[in-house]
């Protein structure tokens, strides 16, 4: 009998002790330690790259077709693109973005006869069409994206699967370095489409900063959505372009369309990209894999958000966006004005 008293009264105790581990308690009990998620968690734990808008600069990203693709070729694609942006968006959420007055609106580079007469069927008149383009023999298009965790690549390759599905038009997406390298593989016939930067794009047609030459043999084809400049940290305490001083940071390949963000953004805040910061000259990939390992404080990042390079960041842990305040933004805007301002919505990562 005592001994099932005694097994009785065992049982009561443990189900009093867990009882008091569980039920309702209050908002600071975790204060000592514990891995549970509550409010008492610092605000900056990994939410703050998410929980508010950023304010930055961005380029267009434009499609550019070599002069001697056919006008009906370009037609076929551009009308394929715009007349089902739906569809499109199901596959990719830069569909989202994609817009006729913002397609049509580049003024730096002359559009493409193919994509002239769809914007005009529109009731669009784009500013120039380019003299003598349109005229050559219909083949099958290569088109130059980016790298593979680039957006370039990723919606580049929804683009041109969608085309060569629905039209007689076949298209197929390639990786490559970016902006100046697609332009210089269209330039010499490897590829006949390519993803640019709309600065980059200005910067090949002019022969400046990255080109020493002009490069003419091209046309527009649309401006398809806004690129962000991105500063992207694992590191809460950098708050401003002002932090990265003294940092070591990815400023992309030298002389690469990122590497002259950054150094526009850099300058704007009396930055020196060689000797203000440690600067580090990586591509995307290369950028998030050095910042998941902390062997940089920091990375510029050039690419529609969500860029898939640093979706995958966020999934390790922490990442933090990098505003630019007011007064630096519009400084760089009236020495850069084919910048533009721009702000990330939080929620975007």
């Amino acid at each position: 009998m005592k001994k099932k008293f005694s097994l009785l009264m065992a049982v009561l105790m443990l189900a009093m002790l867990l009882a008091g581990c569980g039920g309702d308690k209050p908002a600071d009990s975790n204060a000592g330690g514990g891995d549970s998620a509550d409010s008492s968690a610092p605000a900056d734990s990994g939410a703050s790259a998410v929980a508010e808008d950023t304010n930055t600069v961005a380029v267009g990203a434009v499609v550019i077709a070599r002069d001697d693709v056919p006008e009906d070729d370009i037609y076929a694609f551009t009308s394929a693109i715009f007349e089902n942006i739906g569809t499109i968006t199901e596959q990719h959420a830069k569909g989202g973005e994609l817009d006729l007055a913002f397609a049509s609106s580049v003024t730096s580079v002359p559009y493409h006869p193919g994509a002239a007469k769809y914007f005009k069927e529109k009731g669009i008149d784009v500013a120039s069409i380019k003299e003598g383009a349109g005229s050559g023999d219909s083949k099958s298009l290569t088109f130059g994206t980016g790298g593979e965790s680039g957006t370039y690549y990723a919606f580049g390759g929804v683009l041109s699967s969608y085309v060569s599905g629905n039209t007689g038009v076949s298209v197929t997406a390639i990786t490559s370095g970016g902006s100046k390298e697609n332009i210089e593989n269209l330039a010499a016939g490897d590829v006949q489409l390519g993803f640019v930067q709309s600065d980059v794009m200005s910067y090949a047609y002019n022969g400046e900063r990255l080109f020493d030459a002009k490069v003419e043999n091209f046309s527009v084809v649309a401006a398809l959505y806004m690129e962000q400049v991105q500063i992207v940290t694992t590191n809460p305490d950098i708050k401003s372009v002002a932090d990265l001083a003294g940092k070591s940071v990815s400023i992309g390949d030298r002389g690469s369309g990122v590497w002259f963000n950054a150094v526009d953004v850099l300058s704007a805040y009396d930055i020196d990209p060689d000797s203000g910061i440690n600067p580090v000259y990586l591509g995307f990939a290369d950028s998030t894999e050095n910042l998941k390992d902390k062997k940089i404080d920091a990375a510029f990042v050039v690419a529609g958000a969500p860029t898939t390079s640093i979706v995958d960041l966020a999934t390790s842990g922490p990442v933090y966006l990098v505003s630019l305040d007011e007064e630096h933004t519009n400084a760089l805007l009236e020495v850069s004005p084919y910048y533009s301002a721009y702000t990330i919505p939080a929620g975007t990562y």
